[in-house]
């Protein structure tokens, strides 16, 4: 793995092939959040995985934040790379929705969206900050405790119920990335004004990533996880909005990767294999 720097922005390249994945991580994640599929990529393959504003060791990088801003970074780090006709976008969770708004703007060679990039509209009365809480409220909580040491992040992450007996080395890594601040308060390197208004951006503007969805021009894939973000039966992308999607462009392909939830995609040794290979097999 090697660091890199794009106007501030930390970058970072798992593997050593001439052909690329750029790779977007999620709403509260980091860049590691991609390590475990960058580094099963076949031989001839490299994955570029970026901290977005707000996250990570871009933590430090100006608001404001929101989607389409992402979605500039990654177009920004993209031409930095070098990326061409054969790049390969991916995205995961929130990184997926940034991806489609980079992808309606540049063509990729395949654009994959993992559980995530379908639109998600906000209930008929329901106040978006009020459904942030609901939905991003454990998450947002982290975000505003410390911690007296790393050993005991890594703790309060293994009692989460998508890892739960599913610990790897992989997602150790990640969360002890996400670390800063002195020992004995030390706390996740997330903005959470960052996280607030990404996910706000989410839920108001649902019908702007509808638009980028039909506006992609590269073949898209969907690789959706049977079970959600605190493991529970119902995934973030259930069946009946895939498949009106599927239905809807026919450019998507909708596949459902047996076995994990919706962290475990990215993690879990057997998942993250499957990802490597939709990301690169066929081109």
């Amino acid at each position: 793995m090697r660091f890199d720097d794009v106007d501030g922005m930390r970058i970072a390249t798992f593997g050593d092939g001439p052909r690329l994945v750029i790779a977007v991580h999620g709403i509260t994640a980091s860049l590691m959040a991609w390590g475990a599929v960058g580094r099963r990529l076949p031989e001839d393959w490299s994955l570029v995985a970026m901290d977005l504003r707000g996250r990570g060791h871009s933590a430090g990088l100006p608001g404001p934040y929101g989607l389409p801003r992402h979605a500039e970074d990654v177009l920004r780090v993209a031409g930095h790379v070098g990326a061409g006709p054969d790049t390969v976008l991916a995205g995961h969770s929130m990184g997926a929705y940034v991806a489609a708004l980079a992808a309606a703007r540049r063509d990729f060679a395949r654009v994959v969206l993992v559980d995530g990039g379908l639109p998600l509209p906000l209930p008929e009365g329901v106040d978006a900050d009020e459904e942030l809480e609901a939905t991003l409220g454990p998450a947002l909580a982290r975000l505003d405790r410390t911690f007296e040491s790393a050993d005991a992040y890594v703790e309060f992450f293994k009692a989460h119920p998508a890892f739960t007996g599913r610990w790897t080395a992989e997602a150790e890594d990640y969360v002890r990335y996400d670390l800063t601040g002195p020992e004995g308060a030390l706390r996740s390197r997330a903005v959470p004004e960052a996280v607030r208004e990404d996910g706000r951006w989410l839920r108001v503007e649902a019908d702007r990533v509808a638009a980028a969805l039909a506006a992609i021009k590269s073949p898209i894939s969907l690789l959706r996880a049977p079970r959600g973000l605190l493991d529970q039966d119902t995934g973030f992308h259930p069946e009946p909005l895939a498949a009106m999607w599927a239905a809807r462009l026919p450019g998507l392909t909708d596949e459902l990767i047996p076995g994990c939830n919706h962290y475990t995609i990215l993690f879990d040794e057997r998942c993250a294999s499957t990802v490597a290979d939709r990301l690169t097999s066929g081109l």
